[in-house]
């Protein structure tokens, strides 16, 4: 009879071990990964940024105890952490590299070419896109980034943020107002 135990608690014991939180984890990511980096890249435009995004949405649910822990519709929820950890990141950078007009302005007399009326160029417009979202309240960037940088639509969005698609359309269309305002307040004076 021992035996017998032994060996239904060998059995009991093998599919524990098979899935430790480590197989879970590596499984989550190699499943999630992809939707996370891409999500990231569209926010921040760049696949360096993106890499730290990816890196830290996963090490925040290493940190609040994923796989065990419980979370509804894991691919929703690693797209908004993807998004809002992109739009952090974002506004870190923003803040970082602001440079006095008295530092650069021996550097632009010096060259016509680096004047801002000519430096429009589509990469420098995605920037200043990117900055002037970095501003907004937290919700409308999700928001905003999830419609305009993921394609998703307004009820998709509703469900992913737990509105109503109707807010959803107020909400990006207040946002579209804004950044036109900053868009064309940028153009006109030549800073934000």
């Amino acid at each position: 009879m021992d035996e017998g135990r032994r060996e239904d608690g060998a059995k009991m014991a093998a599919p524990a071990a098979v899935s430790s939180p480590a197989i879970e984890l590596e499984r989550g990511f190699r499943e999630h990964h992809g939707r996370v980096f891409r999500a990231a890249y569209r926010v921040t435009g760049n696949a360096s940024d993106a890499e730290d995004v990816l890196q830290t949405v996963f090490l925040r649910l290493v940190r609040q105890g994923w796989p065990g822990a419980s979370v509804d519709h894991i691919e929703s929820y690693l797209h908004r952490a993807a998004v809002n950890a992109a739009l952090d990141l974002v506004r870190a950078r923003r803040d970082s590299q602001k440079v006095a007009l008295e530092d650069v302005a021996p550097v632009l007399a010096e060259d016509p070419r680096l004047e801002p009326d000519r430096c429009q160029s589509s990469r420098e417009l995605g920037m200043l896109l990117r900055r002037a979202i970095a501003r907004l309240a937290p919700r409308a960037a999700e928001m905003f980034a999830l419609r305009y940088f993921e394609g998703y639509d307004n009820p998709e969005i509703a469900r992913m943020c737990a509105t109503t698609a109707s807010n959803v359309a107020v909400m990006l269309h207040r946002t579209r107002g804004q950044l036109q305002a900053a868009m064309r307040s940028y153009m006109e004076t030549g800073h934000e």
